[in-house]
């Protein structure tokens, strides 16, 4: 390998790495990877001083500890079961509001599904891929050897692979199937019915080899004699695609299959409607935020989120079209799927349903708590297959996790033949980082090995680009995904052999007393980082390259993280049961309960929104709040801005907000750039210069519009890249802003507090609203940047301020500022418009980060008077004296 030599370092690479570690010894848990620095790093690796997972340490290298598979035996068992799963981050709401009707972990938040069911004798079964299957029947909560045992031969041919298709387009034009905002997973083929089923009587032959496919009859049995059953499927087993088909010539009414993720239930209905022989859309369908592909008389059977679920609760509290409902990946204790749990258990005990059955699948072993949740509904247990992977570790911890996951994505390319890698990081910007490095060094490693083609995974990506993961690549070419923990579960991307793991995740904490949500980085668990690794064993054995030491993986890291409802906060769980009519919130249903202390932060949060009066009772708007599926915060933005007669504008605002990454930040090593960067946006965003980052957005995006409809595309590629915007986030701003509307006249149309000629007053005026929107686009700048009419900036900011009234913080005579509800100190953020401003008297934020201090993000200047006005009823309980 010493001999592979390639120039590709810059002359300042060296100089570039010692910044970069100065600034990790300051922060130790945030990587600071510049891309010369990964440069730097891939040439001392094609200058012989590469990652070697195998052979002695030198300075320069990595030395991972590779256990023979023989003594190992593959991924190794666990000695508890039951991960706990938080939701996932990436969502493509504002950073630092949680959402919690729909979905990403926003944000990048984690999901597990625990491999630790693989069988603990994995060392004395047959190497030739043959493994016992096995149906346990389970009572009372405790597990009994079943009779049933059989063996199976799975072949390599794929048989888990989801087939996707490139969504380049604005979706499909079939008038049965609904398309929202044309932000499809998938394009609907045009196969004929024949077609269809020929290629599913091919399938067929592979389904029959999964391991749940050979119990068909008594998983239909069980499920037919008891309305709740608990299924435990491992990794491989079909459970996801194969037992929603047993059910579905038994069920007079459609069946719900509910998915923690976007991904996983389009490209779960992709695959079924496959094996169905029928056009996705029909017969198999799915439904999730921004894309319902169902068909209203057709669809016996949906996959969906559970944020959906909850939502079409809110509508029918008895889910009357519905005759099964299935709650998949119920190891992963979603927030919403605990709470989608007590309103079923609510059903059963009133008896309002009881012809409706109930299936809940995990992947882990740890189902006593669901068992005895549900009155000891009995367990099945299927085994899957799951092929032997050798763990490797680091010797020592990784200070700059980038720099070491390059390097060592590298060092395999030059020493395995074959085989795709997948690569877990904790959020987007390490992604992003080590897509950028890896691009610019694939053409310029040796011709021997093969060359890397960098995909990221996240949610805040479009549908076409994740589904591009799928896409098979030429001869010679290795896919190198670089995923946050959205591949940890219920997608399977055909071909990976070899797994990096940074045992990095970011999830979201909720602070009680700042009343904020902060994100962080945090290990993952023992029990994730083997659902990691069972990533590489699939199809084949495979390996899996820990960047962390063996040590820490025994002594430090936890069997499994805690319960998102444990860490996370209750204002949309508490705000539906109030919606339903539960008062006693303490002695509801709850799965595990989040604490008296979360119930009465989540009420006060409610009653600073005004969602809930002085008695505890919902308000007109909280039930508005309720149906739209957004957070609290937003949805009382939205309703107020209707009021305030500047819904149009307000929109433009969220929608820009709910795209991740439309403003790119100007790295802070090049302070020239981030200095011209500044002072060109500052052109055309005269009034956000004066009222701060809000304001600028709709400057930004009514100045793209104008663009954009002078038809000259090429001038506003050009414009976005000289502003550092992102082209491809105006157009998803284009979809979440016609969503957004959508979801307006959806609220008022089945706001049952409204008399009929309430409502048609409210639809009038939204109308009114959103038909001048048109001509509103651009009347805070012409194409020149001149200011031609003013904004209502007061009534959108009061807007806002009405769901960001905690989100506060008055200016003090030494030009800090406090916090409104809590007098905790915060600076406006370098990046705000409103920084190094003086005299404002007071500022409200959209996003709260923590580094060496606290900071505001999104800052607007407001005054203190509409805090009066916004909010009176928060001002006796308020720390600050806000009249002084």
């Amino acid at each position: 390998m010493s001999n592979m030599v390639v120039d590709v370092v810059s002359a300042n690479a060296a100089s570039s790495s010692k910044k970069r570690k100065r600034k990790r010894n300051n922060n130790k848990n945030k990587s600071t990877a510049g891309d010369e620095a990964h440069l730097s790093a891939a040439n001392e690796i094609k200058h012989g001083d590469a990652v070697d997972f195998n052979t002695t340490r030198t300075n320069k290298k990595l030395k991972f500890d590779g256990d023979d598979i023989a003594v190992r035996g593959g991924i190794e068992e666990p000695e508890e079961e039951g991960e706990v799963i938080p939701f996932e981050d990436e969502t493509s709401l504002p950073n630092g509001v949680d959402q919690r009707i729909e979905d990403e972990p926003k944000s990048d938040d984690a999901t597990v599904e625990d491999t630790s069911s693989v069988a603990k004798d994995h060392k004395k079964k047959d190497k030739k891929s043959k493994k016992n299957i096995s149906l346990e029947h389970h009572k009372n909560g405790k597990l009994n050897n079943g009779d049933s045992k059989k063996s199976v031969n799975r072949s390599n041919s794929g048989s888990r692979k989801m087939t996707f298709y490139d969504n380049e387009g604005e979706g499909d034009d079939d008038d049965d199937i609904e398309d929202y905002a044309g932000n499809r997973f998938y394009n609907v083929s045009d196969a004929t019915r024949a077609q269809l089923q020929k290629k599913a009587e091919e399938l067929l032959e592979i389904r029959q080899q999964l391991p749940v496919y050979q119990h068909k009859e008594e998983i239909i049995d069980y499920v037919a004699q008891n309305q709740v059953t608990i299924i435990i499927g491992e990794t491989g087993s079909g459970k996801s695609t194969q037992i929603p088909q047993f059910l579905m010539p038994l069920n007079k009414k459609q069946i719900a299959v509910t998915q923690p993720r976007r991904v996983a239930a389009a490209s779960l209905a992709a695959r079924v409607s496959e094996e169905y022989g029928c056009q996705l859309g029909q017969e198999v369908g799915y439904q999730v935020r921004f894309s319902n592909v169902t068909h209203p008389q057709k669809t016996q059977l949906k996959y969906l989120t559970d944020g959906m679920l909850l939502r079409e609760l809110m509508m029918d509290s008895k889910l009357s079209k519905y005759s099964t409902i299935i709650l998949d990946e119920a190891h992963e204790r979603t927030v919403l799927t605990d709470l989608i749990m007590g309103f079923l258990k609510q059903l059963i005990i009133t008896k309002s349903r009881t012809d409706l059955k109930i299936i809940v699948m995990s992947a882990t072993l740890n189902a006593d708590l669901f068992s005895k949740f549900f009155n000891n509904a009995p367990i099945l247990f299927v085994e899957g297959k799951m092929y032997p992977v050798a763990p490797f570790y680091l010797e020592d911890s990784s200070e700059d996790i980038v720099d070491t996951m390059v390097r060592s994505i590298i060092q395999i390319n030059l020493s395995e033949q074959e085989g795709d890698i997948l690569c877990f990081l904790p959020g987007q910007e390490e992604i992003d980082n080590s897509v950028t490095a890896l691009t610019q060094l694939a053409p310029q490693l040796p011709k021997e090995a093969p060359l890397l083609v960098p995909l990221p995974l996240y949610a805040a990506l479009s549908p076409a680009q994740q589904s591009k993961i799928f896409e098979k690549l030429p001869n010679r070419r290795r896919k190198v995904i670089l995923a946050t923990n959205i591949a940890e579960t219920s997608i399977t991307v055909s071909g990976v052999k070899y797994v990096i793991d940074s045992g990095l995740r970011k999830v979201k904490v909720w602070k009680h007393q700042l009343g904020l949500s902060t994100l962080l980085t945090t290990p993952i668990s023992q029990a994730s980082a083997k659902q990691r690794a069972g990533r590489a064993g699939r199809e084949s054995a495979g390996k899996v390259y820990r960047l962390y030491s063996e040590k820490v993986f025994q002594g430090q890291l936890p069997k499994q993280q805690e319960s998102e409802i444990m860490r996370n906060d209750v204002i949309l769980p508490v705000l539906t049961l109030k919606r339903l009519g539960v008062d006693d919130l303490l002695n509801w249903s709850w799965l595990e309960h989040p604490g008296q202390e979360a119930i009465l932060s989540a009420l006060n949060s409610l009653y600073s929104l005004g969602a809930i009066n002085d008695g505890g009772k919902v308000t007109s708007l909280g039930y508005k709040m309720a149906v739209l599926p957004l957070p609290p915060q937003l949805s009382v933005v939205l309703l107020t801005a209707l009021d305030y007669g500047v819904l149009a504008p307000v929109i433009d605002i969220v929608s820009c907000l709910s795209v991740d990454n439309l403003v790119l930040n100007v790295g802070a090593g090049n302070g020239e750039l981030r200095d011209e960067v500044n002072y060109k946006r500052r052109q055309y965003c005269p009034l956000g210069i004066k009222h701060g980052d809000l304001i600028a957005l709709k400057e930004y995006f009514s100045y793209y519009m104008e663009l954009s409809d002078s038809g000259n595309i090429a001038e506003l590629k050009s414009w976005c890249k000289d502003m550092h915007f992102s082209y491809k986030g105006f157009k998803n701003v284009l979809k979440v802003r016609t969503q957004l509307k959508q979801y307006m006249i959806t609220t008022i149309k089945q706001d049952d507090t409204l008399k009929q000629e309430e409502k048609q007053q409210q639809l009038r005026n939204l109308e009114t609203q959103l038909s001048t929107e048109n001509e509103d686009d651009g009347y805070d700048s012409d194409i020149n940047g001149n200011v031609k009419e003013a904004l209502d900036v007061p009534a959108i900011l009061k807007s806002f301020l009405k769901g960001y009234v905690t989100n506060t913080a008055v200016g003090m005579p030494d030009r800090s500022y406090r916090t409104f509800n809590t007098g905790q100190l915060i600076s406006i953020h370098p990046s705000s418009n409103l920084f190094g401003k003086v005299n404002l008297d007071a500022i409200m934020y959209i996003e709260y980060v923590y580094t060496a201090k606290g900071y505001g993000r999104s800052c607007s200047s407001i005054e203190l008077s509409w805090l009066q006005e916004v909010a009176p009823h928060m001002l006796g309980a308020s720390k600050i004296n806000v009249h002084d």
